[in-house]
């Protein structure tokens, strides 16, 4: 549904939002609704309050409590950083002496909410005025971050020593592909990022051969999903970094950097152990530096497994000892899960054409034991590894 900021922003709207979000409205909407008319609120009032519970309650993935302070968009909510993330990144423009950031499509806010926590002054941007509305009501704790309707590249630059960009890449719900088509344009936005210190967050698919030679690309993954790729400029990139991997947990950060994509390790022989890398460090292709902070090497050519003959712990990749290596072909496997008495079976591959999925069901496994499964190729032959996760 389409949000109208003039209803939301209504103090009997607030107040019907924060008293509907203490309550379980999904259960009977009918019911709810109902109950609302009768006491006095008229239908639109109620659809929005209604959605704004629906979003909050889907923001808490990204905001944490946060989210039951705050007003969304569906698109806007979409492409919002992830609270956690958001912090890294107004932590990289203080540790870089930034005092203020234009933040250019702020969308609903999330990145400029962390700017102004560290005690930034931001000046937040946004084309379109409803989500503008909502940036400020979700900013309005904050003296120091002020909120306007307008165009990215109409902005006066000079008010400000660093900017922060997420282009849209969404219109009317729809993505669009075209980097040129995003608002700003992605040439446009490069061309800000070379005026100020400037980080532009992106898609983490985006084609690498956009990436342009002067910047620092950053992959960030929380949570166990590569969530986006930043480009810095100026003093917010790094000297001698042009690939970075940051894994972030809940109270942890991890980074592998790189002059350049690193040149994977040689393949080698099987070992006792097998390290999948987050998807950053792939995203980045800085396995082959991974390899070697491990003493590893690559199970085959070409695949993103590395394995060793040591257990060891890196929130770069997840590890596996390795119990068993079995034959790949269904048959074999459905006896191994007859014989193993297997239940639960998760099903990993890499480089192999297979669809876990359907195989899981070609094995029909219904014992009582759980296990895990590596469909990958080792030194070229096609295996699967019975493999026991790591703590």
């Amino acid at each position: 549904m389409t949000v109208s900021a003039e209803v939301l922003l209504q103090p009997a709207t607030l107040e019907l939002i924060d008293s509907l979000s203490a309550q379980a409205t999904e259960a009977d909407i009918v019911t709810t609704v109902s109950r609302l008319k009768k006491a006095g609120h008229d239908s639109e009032t109620i659809h929005q309050a209604l959605e704004q519970v629906r979003l909050r309650r889907k923001a808490r993935a990204k905001f944490g409590h946060y989210a039951d302070q705050m007003l969304f968009t569906e698109s806007g909510l979409e492409q919002a950083t992830r609270l956690p993330v958001a912090a890294f990144h107004a932590g990289r423009f203080r540790d870089a002496q930034m005092t203020s950031v234009a933040d250019l499509g702020c969308g609903i806010g999330a990145d400029s909410l962390a700017f102004a926590a560290l005690g930034l002054t931001v000046h937040a941007i946004d084309s379109d005025p409803t989500v503008a509305a909502l940036a400020s009501y979700n900013l309005a704790l904050f003296e120091t971050a002020t909120v306007q309707v307008g165009d990215a590249l109409g902005f006066h630059h000079g008010e400000v020593d660093s900017l922060w960009l997420d282009p849209a890449r969404r219109s009317n719900a729809q993505r669009v592909g075209d980097p040129q088509q995003w608002s700003p344009p992605l040439d446009e936005a490069f061309r800000l990022a070379r005026t100020k210190p400037t980080g532009i967050k992106l898609a983490p698919g985006m084609d690498r051969e956009l990436i342009p030679d002067d910047a620092e690309a950053q992959w960030v993954s929380h949570g166990g999903d590569v969530v986006e790729m930043v480009l810095w400029w100026g003093p917010l990139a790094r000297p001698g970094v042009k690939r970075a991997a940051l894994v972030l947990g809940d109270d942890s950060a991890r980074e592998i950097t790189g002059g350049a994509d690193a040149l994977d390790e040689p393949v080698r022989s099987l070992g006792e152990y097998l390290f999948e890398p987050d998807g950053a460090v792939i995203r980045a292709r800085l396995i082959g530096d991974l390899a070697r902070e491990l003493g590893g090497g690559m199970v085959s050519t070409d695949i993103a497994y590395i394995t060793t003959d040591t257990a060891q712990h890196t929130a770069l990749a997840q590890g596996f000892r390795i119990r068993e290596v079995l034959s790949a072909k269904p048959k074999d496997l459905a006896r191994w899960v007859r014989t193993e008495d297997i239940g639960v079976l998760e099903i990993k591959k890499r480089g192999v054409d297979i669809d876990p999925a359907k195989l899981r069901a070609q094995l029909n496994p219904r014992g009582e034991q759980p296990a895990t499964l590596i469909i990958t190729r080792v030194e070229g032959k096609r295996v699967a590894l019975v493999a026991e996760r790591l703590d």
